[in-house]
């Protein structure tokens, strides 16, 4: 209780998005906010017995570059290198693939072709998928954006020619820009898992059995289809983020 709801509380970081993906939540019209982080933050504030508090970032980079300020409990990240100098990961409870959505008309045909002179590839600065994108298409323009709406509107304008997502994000933007198609295969092949800031280690221990506790049960699962994310894959039992 010391170390992962230390002000009576379990402040539960989110990122927030147009679309929800096993990360990103959304904001509904009576303005609440619904997504596999809130059910998750939810029920681990059930188990722990306090109330929960939401605390709404515009995406993982922003909750990553936030972890030494005190300012939340627990996260749900997707994982990457550059990521765990900021936090610690408990055990994964998603299957996370990124690739790209082309713009209509963009000629790019396949992940490898993005990776090239004149792409200009738009993304959410500091996240592990943009960050990947970067590595594995050096040849291509990268474009940050601080929100999702303002790359997808850079996307519709023709600002960008592609938008560096996970599957489920592009699921859900795919529809807010006509004409566009998201590509097979992926450029990151990674987990989506639990998170605390950097020495909590009791918390560390707390929330990874939590998270094993709830692709067991079922809830893991249950959020991803409450959410939609019925092509959703839940990580294995005991896989390590």
């Amino acid at each position: 209780m010391n170390q992962l709801a230390s002000t009576g509380k379990l402040r539960v970081a989110i990122a927030v998005a147009p679309a929800p993906s096993a990360q990103f939540a959304i904001k509904d019209e009576a303005g609440n906010y619904r997504g596999v982080a809130v059910i998750l933050g939810m029920a681990l504030g059930e188990k722990l017995g306090v109330p929960v508090e939401l605390v709404a970032h515009n995406g993982s980079g922003e909750i990553q570059n936030s972890a030494a300020d005190n300012k939340w409990d627990v996260a749900f990240l997707p994982v990457d290198e550059e990521r765990k100098k900021f936090v610690d990961f408990g055990n994964a409870y998603h299957l996370l693939q990124s690739t790209y959505l082309v713009g209509a008309g963009g000629k790019i045909a396949s992940v490898e072709a993005a990776n090239a002179a004149g792409v200009r590839i738009g993304g959410v600065a500091n996240t592990a998928t943009f960050r990947t994108s970067n590595k594995t298409a050096p040849n291509a323009t990268h474009v940050s954006f601080d929100k999702t709406d303002a790359a997808v509107a850079a996307l519709k304008s023709g600002d960008v020619d592609a938008l560096a997502f996970s599957r489920e994000s592009l699921t859900g933007l795919q529809p807010k820009v006509p004409g566009s198609r998201i590509l097979d295969g992926g450029f990151l092949n990674s987990t989506t898992s639990a998170a605390v800031p950097k020495g909590k280690p009791a918390a560390l221990v707390y929330v990874t059995e939590f998270i094993e506790e709830a692709k067991a049960s079922g809830l893991v699962r249950k959020a991803f289809d409450e959410m939609g994310l019925t092509s959703s894959q839940v990580a294995p039992a005991g896989m390590k983020g």
